[in-house]
Formats: C-alpha cells, sequence, structure tokens
C-alpha cells in the first residue's frame, strides 16, 4: 500500500510538473542590438531563471538597430522586442491600423549621438557643416537627424550624408574616413576607443543635450499577444524590471550574464558600457522619483510635438496609443532599491 503511495504521489508530482511546462506562455523576444553590457538586465532575468519562474517559455534574439524590432514585433514573428519609442511613433502614424505598443520605457533618456573627432574639427553640432557624417539608414540616433539639425540651427545642405554599415561606422572615423557619426553614445564612444582613438579626442554630443527631449528604447508588444495575454506581458515585464533593480545594485555581477551570451565580449569593456548607460540612459532624476519603466505622459506628449517639428503626420497618434501603463508594476515595486 505504501509502495503504490508513493508511486501515485510520484506519479502526481510528474504530471505537475508536465502541466506546469504545458501551462508556460512562449514569447519570442527581439533585441535592439547585439548582446552588450547594456543588456544585462534580460539577461540576467534569462539565466537566472525569472521568467520561467512567472511561467513564461522565453526566447531572446539579437537585432541590427534600434528600429528592427517594430515590424518584427507587429507581424507576430516575435511577441516582444525592444526599440526606439520616436521611431515607434512615425510607425504608428504611418500603419494606424498596427497597434503595437511600449509597455515599458528602458532608456529614460536617449542614447542618441553625434560621435565626433576633435582632431578632424568636431567639438559641436555646428562644427559639422562642410563636414561628412557617417550615419547608418536604419540608426535609431539618425532617425532623430532632422529634429536634432532644427534645434541647434545647423545648415544640412553643407553636412555630407554618409550611409555606412554598422560594422564600419566607427572604423571609418577612426581611420579619418569621415568628420562624426550617429549612433548610440555608450556603444559608439567605447567601440571607437576600442580603435585606438583617445578619450580627449572624441566629442560626444548627446542630443539630449542639444535640444532634443526624448525617450529612448521601449519594451515593445504585439497588440494581438498583449490581449490574448495580459498576465503574460505583466509578468515579462516584472522580470525584466527586477533585472534592471537587481543591476543597479551590483552592475559588475550583471554584466557577467552578456558573457555568457557573446563569446567574443570583453568583461571590462562592457562593465563600462553598461555603467555608462545607467548613469547617462537608465537610472535619470525621473526614474529615481518614479521607478523604472513608467512615462511621463505630459513629456511623451511634448517628443511628439518635437517630432512634428520636422515630420509631417497623416495620423497622429496619442500619447496612450504608443505607451501603455497598464502592464507595469506598482511603483512601489519598480523603485530603485
Amino acid at each position: 500500500m505504501r509502495k503504490f503511495g508513493l508511486i501515485t504521489a510520484l506519479a502526481a508530482g510528474v504530471a505537475l510538473t508536465a502541466t506546469s511546462a504545458i501551462a508556460q506562455t512562449t514569447i519570442k523576444y527581439s533585441n535592439d542590438w547585439k548582446w552588450e553590457g547594456p543588456a544585462a538586465p534580460m539577461l540576467m532575468a534569462l539565466d537566472k531563471g525569472w521568467y520561467s519562474e512567472a511561467g513564461l517559455d522565453v526566447s531572446m534574439d539579437t537585432g541590427k538597430g534600434s528600429r528592427e524590432a517594430i515590424p518584427r514585433v507587429a507581424s507576430g514573428t516575435y511577441q516582444m522586442g525592444s526599440a526606439d519609442i520616436n521611431s515607434l511613433i512615425k510607425f504608428r502614424d504611418k500603419n494606424p491600423d498596427l497597434k503595437v505598443t511600449a509597455v515599458m520605457v528602458i532608456y529614460n533618456a536617449p542614447p542618441f549621438a553625434i560621435i565626433g573627432r576633435k582632431s578632424l574639427g568636431v567639438m559641436g553640432p555646428k562644427d559639422l557643416e562642410g563636414k561628412t557624417l557617417g550615419a547608418p539608414a536604419p540608426d535609431g540616433a539618425y532617425a532623430q537627424w532632422d529634429a536634432f539639425v532644427k534645434a541647434n540651427n545647423i545648415d544640412a545642405s553643407k553636412v555630407k550624408i554618409e550611409n555606412v554599415g554598422f560594422p564600419v561606422r566607427e572604423p571609418m572615423l577612426a581611420q579619418g574616413k569621415v568628420d562624426a557619426i550617429t549612433g548610440f553614445s555608450f556603444s559608439s564612444y567605447i567601440n571607437l576607443k576600442s580603435k585606438g582613438v583617445g578619450e580627449e579626442d572624441i566629442s560626444l554630443i548627446l542630443m539630449r543635450d542639444y535640444g532634443l527631449d526624448l525617450y529612448g528604447n521601449v519594451l515593445i508588444v504585439n497588440p494581438n499577444f498583449a490581449k490574448s495575454n495580459p498576465d503574460a506581458v505583466k509578468a515579462f515585464v516584472k522580470a525584466t524590471i527586477r533585472g534592471y533593480q537587481e543591476t543597479a545594485k551590483n552592475p559588475a555581477a550583471a554584466v557577467k550574464h552578456v558573457l555568457n551570451h557573446n563569446d567574443v565580449a570583453r568583461e571590462a569593456v562592457e562593465l563600462e558600457r553598461l555603467e555608462m548607460a545607467l548613469a547617462q540612459n537608465i537610472i535619470t532624476d525621473e526614474v529615481k522619483a518614479n521607478g523604472f519603466g513608467g512615462a511621463d505622459m505630459a513629456r511623451l506628449e511634448r517628443s511628439m510635438d518635437q517630432i512634428a517639428d520636422t515630420y509631417t503626420f497623416s495620423n497622429r497618434p496619442k500619447g496612450g496609443d504608443v505607451f501603455d501603463p497598464s502592464f507595469l508594476p506598482a511603483k512601489a515595486d519598480r523603485m530603485i532599491p
């Protein structure tokens, strides 16, 4: 009898485990870029099983730019992803029936930047006149070029734009084949140093310091998936925020998870990149006051006004159409530890 009871209990345990596995919701996530330091919070959540604990079967893929995830998620190929919210706003304007929505702000201050070399005569925005700017067409920073030009009274006709690929962007600047490039600050700055350009020669022109009060990357979700699986989206966001909270406490420990997914990454380089992103883009005064993930809707609307300065809307979305805060945990659960 005891043996039968043990067998029954074991069978029940196996059945429970199988049921739990079946019940897990599958989420394919598209990152905006390669696995570098700033991705540490999400990779930590994946490696430590926080998504799995929340009933999610999560897989993560790299991307090729901060706009690429938008069509991936809109098509349903991926359920969630990381993308530039300003590009999402324009996407929603052009595709009003594809209601891809942001559910969490990642970069409260965008890392959009112009990176130049002082030895090539680029120290500020106006210095770009008469120069060649290397800009990958899919680059999220380059997507803000028109607004940056207007905010800084740059004569764009005097700037030669050269469409360069992401892999050759920093090497071309290091070799002096272009005078400046567009990019994410923490990526291009550190990549440029790795090409032998000294810090004293690098001009890091952060667009947010020169007139652009925009948000940066956000977590986005496929609308059909969000409608059918709201609890799964909430669980994904909560586990992700836990990753950011733990990373804020110990970046050096968090960055090791990047090395788990990127064989060529160097720990010191990615830690510097992560710490740069935390200080400049992720842990801002707004985040310190309100916690990770949220958006100030008045600020978001103002950013859309700024986009409208250089972009003609046909079906301008409202802030609430672009960002849905209902998937965020309570404020108390989103604060920096």
